[in-house]
């Protein structure tokens, strides 16, 4: 039995993984998603001070009061992250590696030491815009859930119904800005986890894509080539939670027993 903690990402919480945490469930498995603090039905207790590190505490505070890390439990925990939650989680990863089996990203970027989120955005005008918008309707601390037509701080929305929708737009949250610029500190202690990154090919990459860049010879990207990384695809938008759960779940499953496609082999 494998115990998935399910970190969710931006304007989110642990609701939106209600139905992939079914999945898992129904398949023998413990799933226990997080709902960070200021978040989902977590949302009263945001504050002025709630920052990246209070959200790492948080899935620190899950890891531990699971029993992870326990003798013989250990191997047994895969700690999934989505989109911003990907760096709550390797922080919190971060501390105490030995008590995870595996790292999994869906469709989430890979933080680096001393860089936030906001730092880590590919368009230089997303962060200013954020950081107005925190000042004009947030009392300068918090980011109101964008409109859907903002695909560049949404992602595509590509397969979610309409019901799916209307889930998303009533319970998204408020995000408080210092979760998205207070950097993120590691120390590399989770370089030697193996690891896995589940692509949403109708929002940004995937795995081929990532290919071309290893084999471009690009000696950023070298380190995917370690058999510990496998990668999957999934045809659908950036929120495959809501657009299709039991895929993912299946993935996540595929996942813990270490499939996946490995880039330092070529057909």
């Amino acid at each position: 039995m494998t115990t998935f903690v399910l970190v969710s990402g931006g304007y989110t919480g642990g609701w939106i993984w209600q139905e992939v945490a079914d999945h898992l469930r129904a398949a023998g498995h413990r799933a226990h998603p997080v709902t960070l603090t200021g978040m989902g039905d977590r949302r009263h207790l945001s504050g002025p001070g709630t920052d990246l590190n209070t959200h790492i505490e948080d899935v620190a505070q899950v890891l531990d009061h699971l029993g992870a890390g326990e003798p013989g439990e250990a191997g047994e925990t895969v700690l999934v992250a989505h989109c911003y939650g990907a760096y709550p989680a390797l922080g919190a990863a971060d501390r105490e590696p030995s008590r995870l089996a595996r790292l999994v990203y869906v469709d989430a970027g890979l933080p680096a030491d001393g860089v936030s989120v906001l730092d880590a955005l590919p368009d230089p005008s997303v962060p200013d815009r954020l950081r107005r918008r925190a000042q004009e309707h947030g009392d300068g601390w918090r980011l109101p859930p964008p409109a859907f037509e903002e695909t560049d701080i949404w992602g595509s929305l590509d397969g979610i119904s309409q019901e799916g929708l209307e889930r998303l737009a009533r319970f998204a949250a408020p995000q408080p800005l210092a979760t998205l610029t207070q950097p993120v500190r590691l120390t590399g202690a989770t370089a030697a986890l193996p690891a896995t990154g589940i692509f949403c090919t109708k929002n940004v990459t995937s795995t081929a894509a990532l290919r071309a860049l290893v084999d471009s010879g690009d000696p950023r990207f070298a380190a995917f080539t370690d058999p510990r990384y496998g990668f999957f695809d999934l045809d659908t938008g950036h929120w495959p939670m809501l657009s299709c759960p039991g895929e993912l779940a299946d993935l996540l499953l595929r996942a813990a027993a270490g499939e996946g496609e490995r880039l330092g082999a070529h057909a």
